[in-house]
């Protein structure tokens, strides 16, 4: 039976093409990087070994994860131009196979690249990610945020926090307020200070020029104090934004964050939704772009190959520009993550369908 030789002839070129291409990618990505970071390299002695196994070896991964979509659709073009330069499409249909039959190896190596970036974008590379911020923050970003300014946020249920900045080395916050509401959404507790600064000793806040003021209906009591000890529901990570890396969280762990960012009103969790959708769904533009590019490239041309390249390259780039509008509108405005990562697949998995059904069977 030849439909399994045709089915094996064309998956293995799939999965070999991908590969030659994001090695060849890679290679001059890791070339170009190399010259950029070199100062970098030197000036903090950075020793070859941790360069090698600890940079380039866990930055492949998230460049796999990036441009994954790309590669694919790259190399589909590439060998399915050159089957169908050589009519080995047209003696494929010729033999009795439909078009439609043809398409399952293309399928089935999708699939798989689908499969494993999946699990790989939502275990190994957050992992990885933990040894690229270490790597980075010894040798590269040495100089680290230090402060930060104008934070709002909510550290349980009712309990609202607010600080003109915030200090990340000394763990100390100007103009601090924190407000707490009972269920009926009443003020009952406020407590304001000058400046408070954390204790790593006995885990409590010493806070200067303080002022507690409690509210039961139209009675109010006040206290002052000019230094004060204050047991908070409140740690220094709450204010130090720079703790909660999204990239060095595995999935699960993300989940669980977005629950807690929710519950604190903070500004952070359009990134974080963005960010677990992304993993999520991203895995389906392999199968977009993998059918776009054979639709394009399984008709024989005059100008070969360099005209589905072009073609193709033109919707890959229109289609990672639609992805990150999406996304800033997400981010800067009213778009919802999940719909700000469905469309572009929504889009550009409809322009499969049609291109499909229109391409030469």
């Amino acid at each position: 039976m030849t439909y399994p030789l045709i089915d094996r002839y064309i998956l293995g070129k799939y999965i070999k093409t991908f590969l030659m291409w994001l090695i060849l990618i890679i290679v001059i990505v890791i070339t170009f990087d190399v010259s950029e970071k070199l100062d970098d390299f030197l000036r903090n002695n950075a020793p070859l070994e941790k360069i090698i196994f600890q940079y380039y070896i866990y930055f492949i991964p998230n460049f796999f994860n990036l441009y994954g979509p790309l590669f694919v659709f790259i190399s589909t073009l590439y060998f399915t131009s050159k089957m169908a330069g050589n009519t080995e499409i047209i003696a494929i249909l010729g033999s009795g196979i439909s078009y439609r039959r043809m398409l399952r190896p293309y399928l089935h190596g999708a699939l798989i690249l689908a499969l494993g970036i999946l699990v790989v974008g939502n275990f190994v590379i957050p992992q990885s990610n933990i040894k690229l911020k270490e790597f980075e923050g010894t040798y590269i970003h040495t100089h680290k945020r230090s402060y930060y300014n104008n934070l709002h946020f909510q550290t349980s249920k009712g309990v609202q926090v607010s600080s003109l900045s915030y200090d990340v080395y000394e763990k100390s916050a100007l103009m601090f307020q924190q407000d707490t509401y009972n269920d009926k959404g009443d003020l009952v507790d406020r407590i304001t200070s000058n400046k408070i600064t954390f204790d790593t000793v006995d885990e409590s806040w010493t806070a200067l020029g303080m002022t507690h003021r409690t509210f039961d209906g139209v009675k109010e009591t006040m206290t002052r104090g000019v230094k004060a000890k204050m047991k908070l529901h409140l740690t220094p990570n709450d204010f130090n934004q720079a703790s909660k890396q999204i990239t060095t969280m595995t999935s699960p762990e993300l989940y669980h964050h977005i629950k807690h960012e929710e519950m604190r009103g903070s500004g952070a969790v359009v990134a974080a939704k963005l960010e677990f959708y992304q993993r999520m769904l991203n895995p389906l533009a392999f199968l977009v772009m993998t059918f776009i590019g054979v639709a394009i490239s399984s008709r024989k041309s005059r100008g070969g190959i360099g005209v589905h390249l072009a073609i193709g390259i033109t919707l890959a780039f229109g289609f990672i520009i639609l992805m990150r509008v999406c996304s800033v509108f997400a981010i800067n405005g009213n778009f919802y993550p999940f719909l700000a990562v469905l469309v572009p697949q929504l889009v550009f998995g409809l322009a499969a369908v049609i291109l499909i059904k229109k391409a030469p069977k």
